[in-house]
């Protein structure tokens, strides 16, 4: 029996076109492997950190959901150890940081053995003297870069934040400028521009000046660079300044005024990192 060559063509065709979607489906289902996440928490003393704990704790499972991840959270930071790490691709630390040597020592092997980490707002803190002095060298020199906390802005207040690598996977998508959720911001010890291992990634734009509101003069900043979202190159890690909602202690309710999560564009940053982290490579 003979074949037309149009019947033949389309046979061919045919025949092509289910061989590229098959390895479509296939490249697809790679780009969507699943990954587990855990967040490390503490949840006590300063209320807007435990507002963010809150709230992160609902959201990224939802998020979880629809980005094809598993989301675990713990207080029980006991569990910063080999075997428990082994079982997830990246770590979370919502508020504090682990004091523990042997806690820190199994982070510290986590990372540097391909490890993902992304950290908020008060992880990076560290003040000499205070319940969470620099102890620790290695975390908030080496891997994070920024040394001692040294300053805040205050009350919480957006910012307007300017992209500064918009190459980056982290930044995929994002304008170049945005406002983002009210948050306390920091300074620190160390300029992150001098650091070749740092790549800094958000940055405070100039027109958000001035920046807080008091009462205390310092805590409003009519000038200067602020790093809020980083990398370390020889890390798997991003670090983000963002996680402190404002609250009502002016008013006494101690109520929840603002949510990290209530900004599209943010949170596009948030899944832009972890799905960088939880997917992708150094």
């Amino acid at each position: 029996m003979s074949i037309s060559n149009n019947r033949l063509k389309f046979i061919v065709f045919s025949i092509t076109g289910c061989m590229l979607l098959l390895s479509f489906n296939r490249l697809n289902a790679q780009g969507n492997k699943p990954f587990k996440v855990i967040a490390f928490y503490t949840g006590r003393e300063d209320k807007a950190h435990i507002s963010f704990v809150h709230e992160a704790n609902k959201r990224f499972p939802e998020l979880g959901r629809k980005y094809n991840f598993t989301y675990d959270s713990t207080s029980n930071w006991n569990n910063m150890n080999a075997k428990f790490l082994a079982k997830y691709q990246v770590v979370l630390f919502l508020d504090t940081r682990p004091d523990v040597p042997a806690q820190r020592q199994a982070f510290e092997q986590y990372m540097k053995k391909g490890g993902a980490w992304m950290g908020f707002h008060f992880s990076a803190f560290a003040l000499t003297p205070s319940d969470y002095p620099q102890n620790w060298d290695w975390f908030h020199n080496e891997f994070l870069g920024s040394g001692q906390y040294v300053s805040n802005t205050w009350h919480p207040t957006s910012a307007i934040l300017r992209v500064e690598d918009a190459k980056h996977p982290v930044t995929k998508g994002l304008p170049v400028t945005f406002k983002s959720q009210p948050n306390e911001w920091y300074r620190w010890e160390h300029d992150l521009r001098k650091n070749p291992d740092i790549k800094i990634l958000l940055s405070i734009d100039s027109t958000s000046f001035p920046l807080g509101n008091g009462p205390k003069p310092e805590e409003i900043w009519h000038s200067g660079y602020y790093p809020v979202v980083w990398t370390n190159k020889n890390y798997r890690m991003v670090y983000f300044n963002m996680g402190h909602n404002d609250m009502d202690y002016d008013g006494g309710t101690n109520k929840t005024l603002s949510h990290t999560f209530d900004n599209d564009i943010q949170n596009q940053l948030l899944i832009n990192t972890l799905l960088w982290l939880g997917r992708g490579k150094k």
